[in-house]
């Protein structure tokens, strides 16, 4: 969301706003682009379960316990969707990297987010890590097998060669 919103005054509120928090380049791990089809690539039973109120995603946007949805609620949905944001004068370069087995975040999310960023001239690439789950082997608890992806020297030299090239270090 960082990413997409840079100089959106709407979004600069709290402490040390005399600090600038404009965001030069975006690694995005299994992010949300829409938070309304974050369950797209899953099952109908999945996909009613992340669109039921209560879900983790419904709590983050209307707060624990709200009767409401995102699937349900097109303005909610959008306010709170990285991908509503995408503009060619306030969004940073990203790489974006997807497991192709996650569980938590469709897969389709990252591409969702690559074409919206290209669409608007945004310096993007998606990798997808075949085999990887939602997360590293310090996050998954389950199968190691499914987190190893994450932590291996080539993806690792895609990020930090991302991070190299947007900011000249």
């Amino acid at each position: 969301m960082t990413g997409t919103t840079n100089g959106l005054t709407q979004f600069d509120v709290g402490d040390n706003l005399g600090q600038s928090s404009t965001v030069q380049a975006v690694v995005d791990e299994f992010g949300a682009a829409d938070l309304a089809k974050t369950a797209a690539d899953y099952d109908v039973e999945t996909q009613l379960a992340y669109a039921a109120p209560g879900n983790f995603i419904n709590a983050y946007v209307f707060g624990p316990g709200s009767p409401e949805s995102v699937t349900t609620n097109p303005a909610a949905d959008a306010a709170a969707s990285p991908v509503t944001y995408v503009s060619r004068s306030t969004t940073a370069p990203f790489v974006l990297l997807q497991g192709s087995q996650d569980h938590i975040i469709s897969p389709s999310q990252s591409l969702l987010m690559l074409k919206a960023l290209r669409a608007k001239g945004i310096d993007a690439t998606r990798y997808v890590l075949w085999g990887a789950d939602h997360g590293d082997l310090s996050f998954l608890g389950g199968d190691p097998a499914t987190g190893l992806p994450w932590s291996t020297v080539e993806t690792m030299g895609k990020i930090t060669g991302f991070l190299g090239q947007k900011l000249g270090c």
